[in-house]
């Protein structure tokens, strides 16, 4: 069975994206940005909602072209097309880059592929991710909080219908005061 993850970096008051969408109090220091890219060099397949989908496939697939490219964000761009991706919407008509598309019942196919051997995979998106939480299916979240509030926007966490008990298996404060905090989920 493979192993779902959620994580994204978030703000103090919880929210993954200030009104907006503004993204602007989550720029990575070099130190998180390596954090982050060695997380995603051990996932196997990335499962994204159309928001999200939308905004990495807007940069990432050339991101590795750019002339103030750093190594670490060559890596990530050459990682984030190298690996499987599943993108999740009933909007979307195509996707590239190492990806397929599917409009059924997400729950049902992340179920599906949770129950096949693998390496983990990673839930990208707050609402793919809270409809993964609701069905019981995320073992593990990563928490990436920076010291910011901004008082509404989308948030990381969802409406639950049931408590969701973890245990706390690592921490580590990253370069500006930024907090990761690693939960698994007590089954």
């Amino acid at each position: 069975m493979r192993k779902l993850i959620y994580g994204m970096n978030l703000t103090l008051d919880g929210y993954i994206a200030a009104p907006g969408d503004d993204l602007g109090w989550s720029e990575p220091s070099d130190e998180l940005f390596q954090w982050w890219l060695d997380q995603e060099l051990a996932i196997g397949l990335f499962l994204y909602g159309r928001k999200l989908w939308e905004a990495m496939s807007s940069h990432w697939p050339t991101g590795d072209q750019r002339p103030d490219a750093t190594p670490a964000e060559i890596e990530f761009a050459r990682n984030w097309r190298d690996t499987p991706k599943v993108v999740f919407s009933s909007t979307i008509e195509k996707v590239d880059w190492n990806a397929r598309l599917f409009t059924g019942d997400a729950v049902a196919e992340i179920t599906r592929l949770k129950a096949q051997d693998g390496e983990p995979m990673r839930v990208c998106g707050a609402t793919l991710a809270g409809a993964a939480m609701r069905a019981g299916l995320i073992d593990e979240y990563t928490i990436v909080t920076h010291p910011v509030l901004v008082g509404g926007g989308a948030p990381f966490f969802t409406a639950l219908d049931s408590r969701v008990n973890l245990n706390l298996v690592e921490t580590r404060t990253i370069s500006g005061g930024v907090v990761m905090a690693r939960y698994e989920t007590r089954r």
